[in-house]
């Protein structure tokens, strides 16, 4: 896929990504690896919250597979260097979801004092196969510039 840089983005582009399903397996196994809640590991459990009312993913697995989703679809030359951002989860992720993503380019600055980067905002919506959204977030990301040299590939 080609890579793309600053001149290559515009604001309002959109990208959509492939669907990522999530597992009652991966719930659980990211959960006890990174968010060691009953409402995440055990169903049972879960039902019984007054929340989540079932096994839900953790928010924080919603943000790395829309990590996942992001790079696949927004191959950025130099990779995706996160500049901060704002999450809000909207809805519990359950087992069998079909996860994909939607995302805006709201803003693009050139960097006044680096001339050869600038700065990407973009609203990324995380979808599941109700075309609900699970999660939102607005990101800043690095983005390099045609002229930049010695950028690593990947």
């Amino acid at each position: 896929m080609q890579k793309l840089y600053l001149e290559d983005l515009k604001t309002g582009d959109r990208f959509v990504s492939r669907e990522y399903e999530l597992t009652e397996e991966k719930i659980k196994s990211f959960a006890k690896e990174y968010d060691p809640q009953p409402f995440h590991l055990d169903a049972d459990a879960a039902e019984k919250h007054p929340i989540f009312q079932g096994l839900a993913g953790s928010g924080w697995q919603t943000a790395a597979i829309t990590m996942r989703l992001w790079t696949e679809c927004m191959p950025l030359a130099g990779g995706l260097v996160g500049f901060g951002g704002d999450i809000q989860w909207k809805l519990p992720t359950r087992a069998n979801d079909r996860l994909h993503i939607e995302v805006e380019i709201t803003d693009i600055r050139r960097s006044k004092s680096k001339p050869l980067q600038g700065v990407v905002t973009y609203l990324t919506l995380t979808k599941n196969q109700h075309d609900q959204v699970v999660q939102q977030s607005t990101t800043n990301v690095l983005v390099w510039s045609k002229e930049a040299t010695n950028l690593p590939e990947y």
